[in-house]
C-alpha cells in the first residue's frame, strides 16, 4: 500500500534514527525534498496526499543507501556553499560551512575593483575559487588538483554557475607559472592514525587522498609554504584552512618562512579554522 507524504516522511525517519545518522531528522526531510521537490509549506498543506509511485520507490531506495552512512550529498550531489549550489560526487569532499571562513578572510584582504590573479591549491570541488571569484568580478582565478577527477568536478561547477576559471592538473606548484596576488588552499590536513577514527560517512565515502595530511597532518603546509613565496607577488596573502589543533603549528611555519601579518581566526565554535599571512616583500625567494 502506497504511503502518504506524511507515513514516507517519518519512515525515512526511523530508518536512518535505527541506523543511527546522527541528523536523521533533517537528512530525511532533505531527501524528501529533493526527491519530490517540494517545500515544507507544500508538504504541511500536503502531507496527507500520496506522492507518485516513483518518488516513493526512490524516495526509499536514498533512505536506504543513507542509512548506509553514505554521505547525504553524494546521494543528491548537491552542496550550499557560500550561497551557491555545487555539485558534488564521491571524487570531492563535500564543502563544509566552516571553510566560508576561509573564503571571507581571503575577499576581506583582498582589493576590490582591481585586476587581481588568484591560486587555489587543492581546489577539489572548486568551491573556495569559484566563491571568491563571484564575489572579485575583476578577478581571475586558478584551480589546481592532484585529482583529474576532482577538477572535472571543478569545471562542471565552474560552467554550471557560470564562473570562468582556469583548472591545472599539477601537484601543487609542479605546473604552475608566474606570480599571484594571492595563494589560497584547504588542503589535506588530517593526521594519517585519525582518519580511520572518523565518522563513517568521511572514512568509507570520502576521497582518502583529499584527507590524509601524513603523519603529523601538517605535511602539505610544510610544502606550500616552502614553496609559495616564488609563486606570490610581492605582500601577496597565503590563507589556509587549518585543523583546530594547527593554528600554532602553522603560523610558526609561516613565520618561519618570512611571513608577516600571520593571523589564526577562529570559527563559530571557537577553534582555529583559517591562517593568513603576507609575503614579506624584503625576503628573496627561489
Amino acid at each position: 500500500m502506497m504511503k502518504t507524504y506524511r507515513q514516507l516522511l517519518e519512515f525515512g525517519k526511523s530508518r536512518l534514527q535505527e541506523q543511527e545518522i546522527e541528523n536523521f531528522q533533517l537528512d530525511a526531510w532533505l531527501l524528501m525534498e529533493y526527491v519530490c521537490q517540494i517545500s515544507r509549506t507544500w508538504y504541511f498543506l500536503h502531507e496527507e496526499e500520496q506522492p507518485g509511485e516513483d518518488e516513493e520507490k526512490q524516495y526509499i531506495a536514498l533512505i536506504r543507501k543513507r542509512g548506509e552512512h553514505i554521505p547525504l550529498q553524494q546521494l543528491t550531489h548537491e552542496a550550499y556553499f557560500y550561497g551557491m549550489k555545487f555539485y558534488v560526487d564521491e571524487n570531492v569532499l563535500a564543502p563544509r560551512p566552516d571553510t566560508e571562513i576561509l573564503v571571507e578572510q581571503v575577499l576581506e584582504k583582498l582589493p576590490v575593483d582591481q585586476e587581481i590573479e588568484i591560486l587555489d591549491l587543492c581546489t577539489g570541488s572548486g568551491c573556495i575559487l569559484l566563491s571568491i571569484l563571484e564575489n572579485r568580478k575583476e578577478a581571475r582565478g586558478t584551480g589546481t588538483d592532484l585529482s583529474e577527477k576532482a577538477l572535472a568536478v571543478a569545471e562542471r561547477n565552474g560552467r554550471e554557475l557560470g564562473i570562468k576559471a582556469r583548472w591545472i592538473h599539477s601537484d601543487l606548484f609542479e605546473k604552475i607559472q608566474g606570480q599571484y596576488h594571492a595563494i589560497v588552499s584547504n588542503p589535506p590536513y588530517i593526521r594519517t592514525d585519525v582518519i580511520q577514527g572518523l565518522m563513517e560517512e568521511v572514512r568509507l565515502y570520502e576521497p582518502y587522498m583529499a584527507l590524509d595530511g601524513h603523519e603529523d597532518g601538517l605535511y602539505f603546509y610544510r610544502k606550500i609554504i616552502a614553496q609559495a613565496g616564488a609563486y606570490l607577488k610581492p605582500q601577496g596573502l597565503l590563507a589556509f584552512e587549518i585543523g583546530y589543533d594547527q593554528g600554532e603549528a602553522v603560523s610558526s611555519l609561516m613565520k618561519e618562512q618570512g611571513y608577516r601579518q600571520v593571523q589564526v581566526v577562529k570559527d563559530l565554535a571557537g577553534l582555529d579554522r583559517v591562517v593568513t599571512g603576507r609575503k614579506n616583500q624584503e625576503e628573496r625567494y627561489v
